[in-house]
């Protein structure tokens, strides 16, 4: 049986890259030159090493189901990220006509991290 999914995803700077995580609290579990691993609760994100990697055309992402989309969409919020232009960038919580509930976040790669729950009303 499937039990987890881990992307793999582009890092121009792990360091960049971990800063930004460790701000939504996920620790590095391994890092060196080409990879690095982190997790935050049952989500393990793996970045692999691109200097080149443009984020404007990005088409790398992930979705992730927390327990309360709202509460960590209330926890990234306060990160005061920008709504619109460079990357790293968020858009709060919102119910979707598809019956979910849904965060949007780009890193500074311009990987798209959707977060999502269902709704009782879709």
């Amino acid at each position: 049986m499937w039990e987890q999914a881990c992307p793999i995803l582009p890092s121009r700077n792990f360091d960049a890259t971990q800063t930004f995580y460790a701000r939504l609290d996920f620790d590095t579990w391994y890092k060196d030159n080409d990879y690095l691993l982190m997790n935050r609760d049952k989500v393990e994100l793996h970045f692999f090493s691109h200097p080149k990697h443009t984020p404007e055309t990005c088409n790398h992402g992930v979705y992730i189901r927390p327990k309360s989309v709202d509460a960590l969409s209330d926890q990234i919020a306060k990160l005061d990220l920008p709504r619109a232009g460079a990357f790293p960038k968020f858009l709060p919580a919102e119910n979707k006509p598809w019956g979910m509930r849904e965060a949007t976040l780009w890193d500074p790669d311009g990987t798209l991290l959707r977060i999502g729950e269902e709704t009782t009303d879709g």
